[in-house]
This record gives C-alpha cells, sequence and structure tokens, in this order.
C-alpha cells in the first residue's frame, strides 16, 4: 500500500500525515483490492467557518474512487472524506463478489 500526500496553501503536518495514514491503513486491512491512495491537503480562504479541504483518491481494479471534504479541520475532513470513500467501496466490492 502507498499514500502520497500533499499540502497545498497549507504547511507540512507529521500529526495530521501520521492520523490519515492510520485512517487508510484499517481502508486498505478491510479492502484488500487496493493499490494506493493519493491524499491533497488544501487551505482556501474563501470559505470563512470552513476551508480545510480533504481530497483523498483510491487506486484499484477499474475506476478509481475519489471523495472529497469541506470542514472546520483537517481531521474532521478526513474521517468525513474515508466515510464517503467506504461507501463507495461497499458498492464496488458488492460488485465484485457478483461473479
Amino acid at each position: 500500500m502507498t499514500v502520497n500526500i500533499q499540502y497545498v496553501n497549507t504547511d507540512v503536518s507529521e500529526t495530521l500525515s501520521s492520523f490519515t495514514e492510520e485512517k487508510l491503513d484499517k481502508l486498505f486491512n478491510k479492502y484488500e483490492f487496493l493499490i494506493s491512495a493519493a491524499v491533497k491537503f488544501k487551505h482556501d480562504d474563501n470559505f470563512h467557518d470552513k476551508g480545510k479541504i480533504c481530497d483523498i483518491e483510491l487506486s484499484l481494479p477499474g475506476p478509481r474512487l475519489f471523495a472529497t471534504s469541506n470542514e472546520g479541520n483537517y481531521e474532521v475532513a478526513v474521517r468525513e472524506t474515508i466515510k464517503d470513500l467506504e461507501r463507495q467501496l461497499k458498492k464496488r466490492k458488492e460488485i465484485y463478489k457478483t461473479h
């Protein structure tokens, strides 16, 4: 499993990186067909109460899965994005089981 993390318009945070990798590890252990993840943290000043954006793209057999979340802090954004991805992965896993 490979996790690539990018920081755009925000400072690099080792704590946030390890938190994100820990959450993604759980996902990779649950869904063995995942290949890699590309994570992008962005800060957008146009959102006053939010603006902490987390984009995650998962590579797996077939089309890639993508989710994004815009929250007040990055940890919440990571959790929301991973929830969205897990919902998509459950649908994808059902497709694989039918064959």
